[in-house]
């Protein structure tokens, strides 16, 4: 697991998620520890190293 630390596209505060990194891509909804809305989350790694990741507002 990596902890990977971001803003909410929602409410602009830094937060956190914990990434599996033996799925290789990920596509998943997360809320936001924050303000509570969901934030649309993919990530690709490469072994054990993140090599994308992008979050943005459920839906677009």
């Amino acid at each position: 697991m990596l902890e990977h630390f971001f803003q909410c596209p929602y409410c602009w505060e830094e937060i956190s998620m914990l990434l599996d990194t033996s799925v290789s891509t990920q596509a998943y909804v997360e809320d936001c520890e924050v303000c509570c809305n969901p934030i649309e989350v993919t990530a690709s790694f490469t072994g054990n190293e993140l090599v994308e990741f992008r979050c943005s507002p459920l839906g677009q």
